[in-house]
């Protein structure tokens, strides 16, 4: 990272013990802010609805699972991605798939991804890289816009569906 601009509230600028370069360091618990944590995963989907398509890593709960696991499990399962759960980001009705979709805010604990069965490929994009023409279902973008919003809050209420949405194509 370039010196850039002023470091977030409670964030540093300086070398982590074993690293060669400047990094944003929490001045109070010492988490580092690495720069791929800066960049949205993403799956581009090997399986119907949607084959082709990029999405979020996610998918139905196995029995006596919680969604907490499975968003886990998921994340997984589709992009080989180890992450820790932030809280949950939104709650979202799609009535038209009788669905109630729990998603989390979440970092990756490694940058290290790769496709599961499930992915034809996975990525880290940065905002204006994120393909939105190619995102499979509205949540994708409802979800993506508001991290975006929440990004940067340590407490951030979960959202729900935009105004007038319903997950139509």
């Amino acid at each position: 990272m370039s010196d850039g601009p002023s470091p977030p509230a409670g964030f540093v600028r300086k070398v982590p013990a074993g690293d060669d370069r400047p990094r944003l360091v929490c001045d109070d618990c010492g988490y580092i802010a690495y720069l791929w944590q800066e960049r949205v995963l993403l799956c581009r989907r090997a399986i119907n609805p949607r084959r082709g398509f990029w999405t979020l890593p996610a998918g139905y709960l196995e029995l006596h699972e919680t969604t907490a696991e499975g968003a886990r499990r998921e994340a997984r399962e589709e992009a080989l991605a180890d992450i820790e759960l932030e809280g949950v980001l939104a709650v979202y009705s799609i009535p038209r798939l009788s669905q109630v979709q729990v998603m989390y805010r979440a970092r990756l604990v490694s940058p290290s991804i790769a496709a599961g069965p499930e992915s034809e490929a996975v990525a880290l994009f940065g905002w204006d890289e994120i393909p939105w023409n190619e995102l499979a279902f509205p949540s994708v973008r409802w979800a993506l816009n508001d991290f975006r919003a929440s990004r940067d809050a340590a407490e951030f209420a979960a959202r729900g569906n935009p105004p007038g949405e319903l997950g139509n194509y």
